[in-house]
């Protein structure tokens, strides 16, 4: 799908990939409908847009609403005619253990992180249908590709996602239904994920907030960047997409025998557990 004329919808669109993505795409002569929870910024990502020829539309869109999300999806029909794609990249963090997180905490992270996915996909699924040609845009993590201590909950939502996208993409390519779907595995990208996750304080020095700082050196690859590779990706019809070179190496690290993989970050694991006490 090439997206000059078409209609596309991103969520999360107020910072980060999903700005960068919104940018691109108006770029790239499309007519681009955006949503996120944080108004000012929303109006941040339009203004960044305006200005090249191209319809922009916002609203304000709790992606573990589903019925904000459904009437959102209706709403971008009626203002722009049609949509012929949807990328469903909001999510947030959650940094702690499993046996003192708390239910409260990971039923946020699905709401946004699964759920958020399964809404955007399904509101407007028959939408791109309907238009007779559109492509459904997943965004994974590298922690859906490998386990990691603490994120147990970002792990199972993540996962979560590129096995649904998958079996999304098989479906659609049996119906011959004209329209496609794309999961993406983010590797570190330098967005403000880490510092607005949640966290158990007592682990700051472990993947806590302590680590910000190191995320933010190893985190190479910008949203630009990112932005460029995603829409590259739809354009060349990938099942999946890796972004970045830590990316490269979590699909790597998950092709290894679970015994090596989890083996490496336990002894991880207790080295930081020793240099803390």
């Amino acid at each position: 799908m090439k997206f000059s004329g078409r209609v596309v919808a991103v969520t999360g669109a107020g910072s980060g990939i999903g700005r960068a993505v919104a940018i691109e795409l108006a770029r790239r002569g499309a007519h681009v409908a955006i949503s996120d929870v944080d108004e000012v910024s929303l109006a941040e990502t339009v203004a960044l847009c305006e200005g090249r020829g191209v319809k922009i539309t916002s609203a304000l869109v709790d992606v573990a609403d589903r019925e904000s999300v459904e009437s959102w999806a209706a709403d971008v029909v009626a203002e722009h005619g049609k949509v012929n794609g949807i990328i469903n990249n909001a999510g947030v963090a959650l940094v702690a253990p499993v046996e003192t997180m708390t239910y409260e905490d990971l039923q946020w992270l699905m709401g946004i992180n699964f759920w958020g996915v399964v809404h955007g996909t399904m509101a407007f699924l028959p939408h791109l249908k309907e238009a007779g040609e559109g492509h459904v845009v997943n965004v994974s993590s590298v922690f859906g590709l490998v386990s990691i201590p603490l994120q147990s909950a970002y792990n199972a939502a993540k996962f979560a996602v590129r096995g649904y996208t998958d079996a999304l993409r098989i479906e659609l390519e049996i119906a011959n239904a004209g329209v496609s779907a794309t999961t993406v595995h983010p590797g570190g990208i330098k967005t403000n994920i880490v510092r607005s996750a949640r966290m158990d304080e007592g682990f700051s020095g472990i993947g806590g907030r302590d680590n910000v700082a190191e995320f933010d050196r190893v985190a190479r690859t910008t949203p630009e960047r990112a932005a460029i590779v995603i829409l590259d990706a739809v354009e060349q019809d990938k099942r999946r997409v890796l972004i970045g070179p830590d990316a490269k190496m979590f699909d790597l690290v998950s092709r290894l025998p679970a015994r090596v993989s989890q083996g490496i970050l336990v002894l991880g694991g207790r080295r930081q557990l020793r240099q803390l006490r």
